[in-house]
């Protein structure tokens, strides 16, 4: 997973014919009209508007346009191939924890020139076992090979457009000698990204593009290049790719099909703020490598892996000890030597040490389970005392090169100070509890998805299941914006909306329909949810009513919430986990029970399923990097499970969640799609 994104602009084949196809984009200039353009490329009009519906319109002077083009075109070198006789090589075997950095420094030649004579490096990064070629000696500047594709001619001097300037003129010295060029930005690109594939830094793609501040997917920046077309071309590849509207397709599904934003559907394609039409040609993110199988919504990789289930204990194959940094905030700086009561009220009265250590308990068990399926570990912990300072000087006194995996830490803050000491040596450090948003270093996963994914999920869950249902939203002033999804993912919706906290069970009577009603409860005014529950509760009488949530808040924990409403009514709600059965007569909670003498509780089982994924996937690959590519099924233990994916600011996330159902019984299972 840790290599899906790559660095070139491309498309995906869409002619199924012996030759591939290509696009590049056009820029209109005065005088230019649709035939025109069609002529300069010997294309047809209707293959200009198949890709350009926007066209059918009209055009403008400086509108792009996407031209498909044949990829059979010849290739020429800006200037005369410069001889090479003088490169000699040396062949690189990549072994664990090497970088292009680190290659580059330990044989004196920059990573651009290893990139060079190693063309998958531009695509894909470095994997362990991989040959590469080294070049030594005088390497020659390199030629920039440019695509020979057709250019509008203009008898009229005059008429030739004029060089594009950036967007901002007052650029460093720095980025004024790189040539530019422009860059569409793609969904989860980000600026590090787009200034390591130019070649640039963070500092020069900033001064290019000074009124940039957030990348949004589909807009147009200023990028420094050797390219020398002046337009960018675009090759096919499985990034990218045109996609035709199906019958009865919503924005919303094609959003979340493709994992775009419906806002960054419509900047791709600006013909959508007319409307969605059967038919339309959009331009949109693939998934995956295989047309056949996305037409068909069989997707193969991260999305279908997302769906199907991996037991990681019949691949167990390296059998070398995994080396574990375990990071907690224990605060045993507040041990008294003479007074060990002292720090037994520092627990009972600082909850972060409470969990650390029930965590930790966990932990103690995952190592024990493993050992007994042949997995030795060596298990490091650090008390981080909740203090960035700390952390960097556990960082500094201590030899991480051999660590495979950092657990922890538990805040914020201090996991970030420790994730981008360790960036550079692509050690992974997986956060077991917060769900806030953290800093996009490429090593730093985040085991808890967040609540606006919770949010996300279950508005695709009613999306899915909605269909013969009369689905009501209820959301009080405070939700508008996810009143407003739900309005978008389900358009028959109809709505009620409170008054000062309080929905009557006549006003909800009106809405009621004689089949299958779906109520959609979205507040954290415990008020609000207990004259609704209450209210459904009696309507249930005479009507089928299942409610729903996408938020399931500290208010549903309220006293004055009755468990038996909630019950009767069969809440549907996403969950990051399920609740475990403690009391059941399972292997794991009698050992727990024997070694600790209490029951485990949801941070002990949080410490196990979490440590178990670790190790059964350092067990079954080279590294955590390689597991996620080698196995893209989701993992699932006793309350948790997991599937990675790379966040588009950097990063990865758990996106297996569970939407759960209470029962009247007030058991708690996991909801099917109906």
């Amino acid at each position: 997973m840790k290599y899906l994104f790559v660095l070139c602009f491309l498309f995906q084949v869409i002619s199924m014919s012996a030759n591939a196809q290509s696009y590049k984009y056009h820029t209109v200039k005065k005088g230019e009209t649709v035939f025109s353009i069609s002529q300069s490329y010997s294309i047809d009009e209707e293959d200009i508007y198949k890709y350009n519906p926007e066209a059918k319109n009209g055009i403008g002077i400086d509108e792009k346009l996407v031209i498909p083009i044949s990829e059979n075109n010849t290739e020429v070198s800006s200037n005369t191939e410069t001889s090479v006789t003088s490169v000699s090589f040396k062949e690189h075997q990549v072994r664990k924890k090497e970088t292009l950095y680190s290659l580059s420094k330990e044989y004196g030649v920059s990573i651009d020139n290893i990139k060079r004579y190693n063309k998958q490096l531009y695509s894909k990064e470095l994997q362990i076992g991989e040959t590469i070629q080294i070049p030594v000696g005088n390497i020659p500047a390199e030629n920039v090979v440019v695509k020979n594709t057709p250019q509008p001619e203009s008898t009229n001097q005059s008429e030739k457009a004029p060089a594009e300037k950036p967007l901002n003129s007052k650029v460093s010295s720095s980025s004024q000698n790189f040539k530019t060029r422009e860059h569409i930005v793609l969904p989860q690109e980000t600026k590090y990204g787009i200034a390591r594939k130019y070649g640039m830094t963070l500092k020069e793609l900033d001064e290019m593009n000074p009124k940039v501040e957030i990348l949004q997917p589909g807009m147009m920046i200023r990028v420094g290049t050797a390219v020398l077309d002046e337009e960018p071309v675009i090759i096919t590849d499985d990034r990218f790719r045109f996609y035709e509207v199906k019958p009865q397709e919503t924005l919303y599904r094609l959003s979340k099909k493709f994992e775009v934003s419906q806002d960054s559907l419509i900047r791709l394609n600006p013909a959508l703020t007319e409307g969605l039409k059967f038919g339309m040609v959009l331009k949109v993110p693939k998934k995956d490598g295989n047309s056949e199988n996305e037409e068909n919504n069989q997707y193969t990789g991260m999305e279908a892996g997302s769906q199907s289930k991996v037991d990681l204990k019949s691949f167990i194959d390296n059998r070398d000890p995994k080396e574990i940094a375990l990071m907690l905030p224990f605060h045993l700086d507040k041990v008294d030597a003479d007074s060990i009561p002292t720090y037994r009220n520092a627990i009972l009265n600082e909850r972060v040490i409470r969990i650390s250590l029930d965590f930790h308990s966990g932990v103690l068990m995952a190592v024990e389970k493993a050992k007994s399926m042949g997995i030795s570990t060596k298990l490091k912990v650090y008390d981080t005392r909740r203090s960035t300072g700390e952390v960097s000087n556990i960082l500094r006194t201590n030899n991480f090169d051999n660590v495979d995996a950092v657990i922890g830490p538990l805040i914020q803050d201090v996991t970030e100070t420790v994730a981008g000491a360790l960036e550079n040596r692509n050690i992974p450090v997986i956060n077991p509890l917060s769900n806030r948003s953290m800093k996009g270093y490429g090593n730093l996963f985040q085991s808890r998805p967040s609540e606006e994914f919770l949010r996300s999920k279950m508005v695709d869950y009613i999306a899915r299941n909605a269909s013969g249902k009369n689905v009501i939203v209820i959301a009080d002033s405070k939700s508008f914006a996810i009143k407003n999804e739900l309005m978008s993912a389900v358009p028959s919706a109809r709505t009620v909306n409170p008054s000062d906290n309080f929905v009557s069970e006549a006003k909800l009577a009106e809405v009621m329909s004689s089949g299958e009603n779906w109520v959609i409860l979205e507040s954290e005014n415990m008020n609000l949810i207990s004259s609704v529950a209450a209210a459904l509760n009696r309507l249930t009488r005479n009507n089928k009513i299942t409610l729903l949530t996408t938020n399931k808040n500290n208010g549903y924990e309220s006293d004055v919430i009755s468990n038996n409403h909630l019950g009767k009514l069969k809440l549907h709600y996403p969950s990051v986990d399920k609740e475990f059965d403690t009391q059941q007569d399972d292997e794991f909670v009698k050992l727990y029970a024997k070694k600790f003498k209490v029951q485990p509780n949801q941070y002990a089982m949080r410490g196990y399923d979490l440590t178990m994924d670790v190790l059964l996937r350092l067990a079954s690959a080279e590294d955590l990097y390689e597991s996620f590519e080698k196995y893209p099924g989701y993992t699932e233990y006793y309350e948790s499970k997991f599937h990675y994916l790379m966040k588009p600011e950097g990063g990865y996330t758990n996106d297996a969640i569970y939407i759960l159902n209470l029962n009247e019984d007030l058991t708690i299972t996991e909801a099917n799609d109906l």
